[in-house]
């Protein structure tokens, strides 16, 4: 946690704040008559953010004023190389489009390598919070009225189109060995069989999230409103793949001496998943029996290999154009194991017992 006057945040050691960032910053502040000076903020870096680095900045208020929520925003900092993974602009008019629907925060300005938001007054979520039953049953019923939204563009499938263009794109950036290591050679070939074994006709297309970890949610402690954010990989795509990722997330905690390392004995059992599934399904108004909820149970087991593939990728791109600290390459090496490892009895069985 750093307080500094903006000039020094630019200038000095503590040379936090992206120089274009100030003026957005002190104009803001500017506007708000409780805010004691609006040069002078407290920067405070969040924590588990893999794609971009995320500021809390905060403004001493007037002792009047003190009752009420102090003066805050978020700064996200674009992480170098993204546009391997999304595009930056496709990703800020879906932060737009979300804010009009009532979710998520307020864009408050833009800057070349970054944006400022409205700062959402609520708690992030941790890893254990994905266990909690209440919680657990707030998310799901958020993530069907996500699914729901009517977001613009067309409505057809990206998870196939993103993995091979990530895959395209690992291969032009990794070493040789890396390459052998992660057969990225015979990869192409096993993206199209995952394609053609687990695209079903008439599954559930919505807009989903496709990041759904823990930091990616929010609760507000009073209302128990949870808040979805961050949008950078969202897109349409079959539902089963978003609730896969989301299950395939309670493996990690990105707050440990070791971020990066999954416990994959965390991985919700077939009854959390089942009682996830089934609200998520009757959240809408109708009962879901029990052969809708053993449907879709079936697809999203068999979409989580697709999400260590996408991951995997993920994390072997990230390691050649991310400088934030986080082992990506082991990161990468875990979810292709579990592709490996569970391939097999998922696509004979379709449950993980």
């Amino acid at each position: 946690m750093v307080t500094v006057e903006i000039e020094e945040a630019m200038n000095g050691k503590e040379s936090v704040i992206p120089k274009e960032a100030r003026g957005i910053l002190h104009g803001l502040a500017s506007n708000w008559s409780d805010v004691v000076d609006s040069k002078v903020l407290e920067v405070v870096p969040l924590k588990g953010a893999m794609t971009n680095e995320v500021l809390q900045i905060n403004w001493p208020t007037t002792e009047e004023s003190k009752a009420a929520k102090p003066r805050k925003v978020l700064v996200r900092i674009y992480g170098e190389g993204v546009e391997a993974f999304f595009d930056r602009e496709d990703e800020v008019r879906t932060f737009e489009c979300m804010s009009r629907h009532g979710q998520g925060p307020r864009l408050l300005g833009r800057f070349s390598n970054g944006r400022v938001e409205e700062f959402i007054h609520a708690r992030t979520l941790s890893a254990a919070d994905l266990r909690d039953p209440e919680i657990s049953a707030l998310i799901a019923s958020k993530l069907r009225e996500f699914h729901d939204l009517d977001m613009p563009g067309p409505k057809n499938t990206l998870l196939w189109d993103r993995l091979r263009n990530w895959l395209k794109a690992a291969k032009s950036l990794c070493l040789a060995r890396e390459a052998e290591e992660f057969r990225l050679d015979t990869l192409e070939e096993e993206i199209t069989a995952l394609e053609k074994g687990i695209t079903q006709e008439g599954q559930k297309i919505g807009f989903c999230h496709n990041d759904l970890q823990y930091g990616n949610i929010m609760i507000d402690e009073e209302t128990r409103l949870v808040t979805i954010i961050d949008y950078e990989y969202a897109s349409f795509n079959p539902i089963a793949y978003d609730l896969a990722n989301h299950f395939c997330e309670m493996a990690a905690d990105y707050h440990t001496e070791t971020p990066h390392l999954l416990d994959y004995n965390k991985y919700p059992d077939i009854e959390e998943r089942k009682r996830f599934i089934k609200i998520y399904l009757s959240s809408s108004g109708e009962n879901a029996n029990d052969a809708e909820v053993d449907d879709l149970l079936r697809s999203v087991e068999k979409y989580a290999l697709a999400s260590h593939l996408v991951w995997g990728l993920w994390g072997i791109i990230s390691e050649h154009v991310n400088e934030i600290d986080f082992d990506y390459m082991e990161y990468a090496r875990q979810r292709f194991r579990q592709y490996w490892l569970r391939k097999p009895m998922t696509l004979d069985s379709g449950i993980n017992q």
